[in-house]
Order: C-alpha cells, then structure tokens, then sequence
C-alpha cells in the first residue's frame, strides 16, 4: 500500500511536537515553558513551520489535521 505524502512529513519530530501544541492555542511562552525554550526559539520554528506548511498564521495552524 502506498502512504500519501502529508504536509507535515517536512516536519521533524520536533517541529511537529510544537506545532501541535500551538494549535491548542499555546502561546509562545507557555509551549517555551513546557519543552524548556525561549519563546524566541519557539518562534524561529513556528517561521520554519509556516514555510514549510505554506502557511502564514496560527490560525491557519489550527484548521491543519496535525497527526
């Protein structure tokens, strides 16, 4: 059987991991928190995430089925 190629396949694991999180409507602080990062860091990868995904927003982040 063949696997579909998903958008979210670019992510790493990690990537992945704060995206979620962010759909669940954490913010940069509280998912920096809880996985010990800045908030900058947390806010480098969700740029990487958005380039990745063709994505601009949070919102738009939301409305992705996250696996």
């Amino acid at each position: 059987r063949k696997r579909t190629a998903q958008p979210t396949d670019q992510l790493t694991s990690h990537e992945l991991h704060i995206a979620r999180l962010v759909a669940t409507g954490a913010t940069s602080r509280e998912v920096g928190a809880r996985l010990y990062l800045s908030p900058r860091t947390i806010e480098a990868h969700l740029r990487s995430i958005f380039r990745k995904l063709g994505i601009n927003s949070r919102r738009q982040l939301r409305e992705l089925p996250l696996p």
